[in-house]
């Protein structure tokens, strides 16, 4: 069973050291994440992150995304340059199982995660 207060504060959770965004393009962009939840079997992952402003790449091939924008701006789009959308505080963004595509950080951005696994 999970603690409820868990997601109690997720604006003021402390997220761990900034490091190195792996799939940047834009040299310097740094990311940092909390996890607040996992499942027993490992394939559902909860937690907080934040980036800083910048463009990278990212791929749901083997697993579906969803987010709730905390604080900050982004624009994301399909990698086929479809399907742009701009995102910011309250907004939530699903990102299905084969979805890749770019996220460009306007503003230093905090979200919400749940990330669903496949087996």
């Amino acid at each position: 069973m999970i603690d409820l207060k868990t997601f109690a504060d997720l604006a003021g959770q402390p997220v761990g050291e900034f490091s190195p965004k792996p799939t940047t393009v834009t040299p310097g962009q740094k990311e940092a994440s909390a996890p607040l939840w996992t499942s027993a079997d490992g394939l559902t992952h909860i937690g907080v992150w934040e980036c800083t402003p910048g463009v990278f790449t990212a791929d749901r091939t083997k697993s579906a995304e969803y987010c709730h924008i905390i604080s900050g701006t982004a624009t994301v789009k399909n990698s086929d340059g479809s399907g742009q959308r701009d995102l910011g505080p309250g907004d939530l963004l699903i990102l299905p199982l084969g979805w890749t595509g770019e996220w460009t950080i306007h503003t230093h951005i905090r979200k919400l995660y749940v990330i669903n696994a496949v087996a």
